[in-house]
C-alpha cells in the first residue's frame, strides 16, 4: 500500500478531551435485514484492515485531522478554541472556577492509565499518587490547586512513557506557563501517544499476521459470501473477459491452430491476462472485481506508475533516435535527461491538457539539453531539422494510440507478463533498449505487482477454482489437474 495509507484513528479532534460519550436512543432494536448489513459491513471493514496491515509494511494509523480550509476544518477549530477559552474564563475568574479543570485532569489520569503495560506497577503508583482526585478536590476546596506544579508532573510521566520521536514536543511543553496552553498541549501529546502505541501494537503483530493471513481472509471473505452471494459476480466477469481473450490471441501464438483453442487454455494464463488487465482497467468501469478491491488504490497506483515509465522510455527512444544515439554515449547525458522526464511529467497522468503542456514543455526541455552536452563536448550541431521532428514527435505522444508509446507499452506488458511467468525462482526478463535505461524502475514496478498477485493468487485461488473450472471444462469434461493458485 506504495504509496502509505492513514486511517481515522478517532474522531475527536487531538487536543480536545471526550467529556461524555455519546449514546444511541432508546428504540426498538434494529430489524433483521439492518442488523445483517452491519454485520456484513463489520466483515468487510475487519477484512480491509487485515489485509492492509499485512500487504502493506509502512501502514499506520493517525488521529483523524480534517483540512483546515474545510468547512469541517473551519468549525472544528472555533468549537476548540470556544472550548479552551471557556476553560480560560474559568480560570481567570476570581475565585477560579477548577470545576471543568478537574474534569480534564480525570481525563487525563484515564489516558495515561490507558498506555500503561501490565508491568508498569510503579508508574502506576506513580500515577495514582500524582493524579489523586480526592487530594485535588480537597485542594480546590480550599483555594490550594496547583495546576501548573500537576502539569509538570504530568509531563514527567508522559516523558518517561512516550516515544523518542516525542521528545522536542515534550521539551516544548515544558516551556509553557499558562495553564491552558499546557493542558491543550499535554492533550495533543496525549492523542499522539495514543496512536504510537496502536502503531507499535500493530508492527508487533504483523509477523503473526502474515502467518495466518491467507486463512483469515479467505475465512473472512467467505462470510462476506455467504451473506451476499453476488459478491463474486463482477469477479466472473472479469475472469470470463480474460479467457475469452487468451482463447482468441493463442491461435496467433501456435503453429498449427486447431478448431477449438479452448483445450489449450489453461488456468494460470487466464489468470494473468486478467491481472494484467488490471493496470488498464477504465477508472469509469464501476465493475471492479470484487476479489481485488483491497488492492485497487495500489494497483491504481502502479498503472499511474507503469504509464509514466511508458512515456519516459517512449521520449529516450525518440531522443535517440533523432541524435542518432552520439549524445547517449556521452557520460551523465541519460541520467541528467532521465532526471528532466520526470521531473516535467509528474502529476500529468490525471488530465489530457495536463499531459499536452506537459509534453511541449518537455520537448523544449530534451532539445535544450541535447543542444548543451552537444555544445560542451564537441558533438556538433543538431540539425534544425531534426529539432523540429523531435519537438513534433514528443508533443505527440499524448494520444494513446501514437504508434511509438503503443510500440513500448507493448514491451513493457510482455515484460511484466514474463515476469508473472516466471515466477520468484527463474531469472528476470532481460530489458533491451530504451527500456533497459529504466531497468531498476521497471524491476521494482514488476516486483511490487508481482507481490500483489501472488498474495491474491494464493489467497483467492479456491473462490476463482470454481469460476476458471467451468470455462475450461463447460461440458463437465474431467479435471485438467491445473492449480488455479
Amino acid at each position: 500500500m506504495s504509496s502509505q495509507r492513514e486511517e481515522p484513528f478517532d474522531d475527536s479532534p487531538a487536543d480536545l478531551p471526550s467529556l461524555e460519550k455519546l449514546h444511541s436512543p432508546t428504540g426498538s432494536p434494529p430489524t433483521a435485514s439492518l442488523s445483517s448489513l452491519m454485520e456484513l459491513e463489520n466483515c468487510v471493514s475487519n477484512l480491509s484492515l487485515a489485509h492492509e496491515i499485512v500487504v502493506n509494511g509502512d501502514f499506520c494509523i493517525k488521529p483523524k485531522s480534517p483540512p483546515t480550509d474545510s468547512l469541517e476544518g473551519r468549525v472544528t477549530d472555533i468549537i476548540h478554541q470556544a472550548f479552551w477559552d471557556s476553560l480560560q474564563e474559568q480560570l481567570s475568574s476570581n475565585p477560579p472556577n477548577y470545576s471543568q479543570a478537574v474534569i480534564l485532569l480525570q481525563e487525563v489520569k484515564t489516558m495515561l492509565g490507558s498506555l500503561l503495560l501490565p508491568g508498569h506497577v510503579r508508574l502506576r503508583s506513580q500515577l495514582d499518587d500524582v493524579l489523586d482526585m480526592t487530594l485535588i478536590q480537597q485542594q480546590v476546596q480550599h483555594g490550594a490547586l496547583d495546576l501548573h506544579r500537576l502539569a509538570g508532573s504530568v509531563i514527567n510521566m508522559i516523558a518517561s512513557l512516550c516515544a523518542p520521536v516525542r521528545d522536542p514536543e515534550v521539551r516544548a511543553l515544558r516551556d509553557l506557563k499558562e495553564p491552558v496552553e499546557l493542558l491543550r498541549g499535554i492533550f495533543r501529546i496525549l492523542g499522539l501517544m495514543k496512536s504510537d502505541m496502536v502503531n507499535f501494537t500493530i508492527q508487533s503483530l504483523r509477523p503473526h499476521l502474515l502467518q495466518q493471513a491467507v486463512q483469515y481472509e479467505r475465512a473472512k471473505f467467505q462470510q462476506i459470501l455467504d451473506k451476499q452471494p453476488a459478491s463474486l459476480d463482477n469477479t466472473a466477469a472479469w475472469l470470463v473477459a480474460a479467457a475469452s481473450e487468451e482463447a482468441a490471441a493463442l491461435p496467433a501464438q501456435c503453429d498449427s491452430p486447431g478448431p477449438d483453442s479452448r483445450a489449450l487454455l489453461s488456468a494460470t494464463a487466464i489468470l494473468n491476462r486478467a491481472y494484467m488487465h488490471l493496470l488498464h482497467w477504465d477508472p469509469h468501469d464501476q465493475k471492479y472485481p470484487e476479489s481485488m478491491l483491497m488492492d485497487r488504490s495500489r494497483l491504481d497506483a502502479l498503472s499511474q506508475q507503469l504509464q509514466m515509465l511508458v512515456l519516459e522510455a517512449s521520449v529516450l527512444l525518440l531522443t535517440a533516435t533523432q541524435c542518432r544515439g552520439v549524445t547517449f554515449s556521452l557520460q551523465g547525458f541519460v541520467g541528467k535527461l532521465k532526471q528532466t522526464i520526470t521531473a516535467l511529467l509528474e502529476g500529468s497522468h490525471t488530465r489530457e491538457a495536463d499531459l499536452k503542456r506537459a509534453l511541449l514543455e518537455l520537448g523544449e526541455a530534451v532539445l535544450q539539453q541535447v543542444k548543451e552536452t552537444l555544445s560542451t563536448q564537441g558533438g556538433g550541431e543538431f540539425p534544425q531539422e531534426s529539432q523540429d521532428l523531435l519537438r513534433g514527435q514528443i508533443s505527440d505522444l499524448w494520444k494513446s494510440n501514437n504508434p511509438v508509446r503503443t510500440l513500448i507499452g507493448e514491451r513493457v506488458r510482455g515484460f511484466l507478463l514474463a515476469m508473472l511467468q516466471g515466477g520468484s525462482a527463474k531469472r528476470r526478463p532481460e530489458l533491451h533498449f530504451p527500456l533497459g535505461l529504466l531497468s531498476s524502475e521497471f524491476a521494482e514496478l514488476g516486483t511490487a505487482f508481482g507481490r500483489i498477485v501472488h498474495f491474491n493468487r494464493t489467497v483467492f485461488g479456491p473462490f476463482y477454482a470454481p469460476i476458471l473450472k467451468k470455462l475450461l471444462l463447460p461440458s463437465g469434461e474431467s479435471e485438467t489437474g491445473e492449480d488455479s493458485r
